[in-house]
């Protein structure tokens, strides 16, 4: 009840879950990330120094909703369920006619995550277990590929990490910036951990190749 309380306060509908009618084994069942746990990442997070959110497997886009709000950032959503994209871009519609106030830019892409292009202004990229790992390893690398060609300090935002995520960002140049549980959670998974990539680490791997 609460959730739908919140949705109509935005003037959106991101409730209920939408399974692949495909069986889909790559991208995982539309289910939205709980508010109550997207406020205790605003309160812990706030958000600075960030230019653009990507959230990858946006679904209605409740995410990217929140924090345009809250924040007043740029967010661009990437939703690969064509019915759902459908419903985020409804969902926009009836939104902006309340948040006529923020001059931040709200996208949604259709599409498979792997294929958007990483833009150099998105610095913040957030996931809620949408793929597989291997198609996670693929926008890490396409994450990684862009700060390698603009180098800029990124972070990656993970609710509900899945020990695959885990073990394999151990592999890449992310560090641990923060972590935290949801309040009331009853579930050892659910939290979120928030992983960094400092501008100075690139700069700092790029001389030495440079000097080599």
């Amino acid at each position: 009840m609460a959730e739908r309380k919140l949705d109509k306060v935005l003037g959106i509908r991101t409730t209920g879950i939408r399974e692949w009618k495909d069986d889909n084994i790559d991208y995982s069942r539309y289910e939205p990330t709980p508010y109550k746990a997207l406020e205790i990442l605003s309160a812990n997070y706030k958000f600075r120094g960030v230019n653009r959110v990507v959230d990858f497997g946006c679904g209605r886009g409740r995410v990217a909703f929140y924090l345009h709000n809250r924040f007043h950032l740029p967010v661009t959503g990437i939703e690969a369920n064509c019915k759902t994209y459908e419903e985020a871009l409804e969902n926009k519609a009836v939104y902006r006619l309340k948040a006529k106030h923020i001059p931040a830019p709200i996208k949604f892409k259709y599409g498979l995550a792997q294929h958007y292009k990483i833009d150099k202004t998105d610095n913040c990229f957030y996931f809620f277990n949408p793929f597989t790992v291997q198609i996670f390893k693929k926008v890490v690398n396409n994450i990684l590929s862009s700060v390698e060609k603009d180098p800029r300090t990124v972070d990656l935002i993970i609710y509900y990490p899945l020990p695959e995520y885990k073990e394999y960002l151990r592999t890449t140049p992310f560090n641990i910036m923060n972590k935290f549980k949801v309040p009331g959670a009853t579930d050892n998974k659910e939290k979120i951990i928030i992983y960094r990539l400092r501008k100075e680490d690139i700069e700092a791997v790029t001389d030495e190749c440079i000097n080599y």
